[in-house]
């Protein structure tokens, strides 16, 4: 089985990966995430795993803004520091759990159950919206996304709402254009700044010069190479690539 481990202690991922390969052997550990944004990244490019590992409270958010972005099929074991009672609530929904510091019986068990589920192909059920009003919420630092741009416009600040924001752009220099068909230039180094203000679940990183907005979406072209071409919608009449790597990741966005 190959597993992922989304955990952003450096020291706590090595001891899981240690503990792991003692009491699975079997199982291999194909990545260490320790951010949301390293995890939206690598469930773009790759397929999804036979398990994951995953810590709640992650650096720049927590963990089930990842699930409820791919909804993933595979089994979860959270690894979790959260009161017993809240450790319940896991049970009670199908997902499993280990409480930190992580018991080496209970890796094993665990897995165990996993691969059970795995190899008979079994549905693996999980509201992820359900735990986390179980477990009272996001925590308070989940991240806020940016709700304005203000661009240079004729020598003056113009307010531009994301929600109206169809895509952002890279030539040279970094562009937005509005679903209006409006182009303004914005005040940022990279597109990966970009990337981290706004909402994944509407915003996808579509190659290194574009990310686009699910609802600029007219139409998807696969190519024999098994790239996509999108077509934007009027008035923007643009065509964006998604390579062959991204195109997977891309599906599972946009069917979402």
């Amino acid at each position: 089985m190959n597993a992922l481990i989304i955990e952003d202690e450096t020291l706590i991922a090595r001891e899981l990966q240690h503990k792991i390969a003692q009491v699975a052997p079997d199982v291999k550990v194909v990545a260490v995430l320790p951010s949301v944004k390293t995890c939206n990244k690598w469930f773009l490019e790759n397929a999804e795993p036979d398990l994951v590992f995953a810590d709640i409270q992650l650096s720049d958010g927590i963990s089930f803004e990842v699930f409820e972005r791919y909804e993933l099929k595979c089994p979860v074991i959270f690894t979790t520091a959260y009161d017993e009672y809240a450790i319940k609530a896991f049970k009670v929904n199908g997902v499993d759990y280990l409480l930190k510091p992580i018991d080496t019986d209970e890796l094993k068990s665990a897995i165990d159950k996993c691969r059970t589920i795995v190899e008979s192909k079994a549905q693996y059920p999980k509201d992820i919206q359900q735990l986390l009003k179980m477990i009272g919420g996001a925590p308070a630092n989940a991240p806020a996304y940016k709700e304005k741009f203000v661009v240079n416009h004729r020598h003056q600040w113009l307010p531009v709402s994301t929600k109206d924001i169809a895509l952002f752009y890279r030539d040279n220099l970094n562009y937005l254009y509005t679903f209006a068909g409006e182009k303004y230039m914005l005040d940022f180094t990279t597109l990966d700044e970009i990337e981290e203000l706004i909402d994944p679940n509407l915003y996808c990183r579509a190659n290194r010069q574009s990310i686009v907005h699910i609802d600029a979406i007219q139409s998807i072209k696969p190519l024999e190479n098994q790239k996509l071409v999108l077509t934007l919608k009027t008035p923007l009449k643009m065509e964006v690539d998604i390579s062959r790597e991204k195109a997977p990741g891309f599906k599972r966005w946009f069917e979402r």
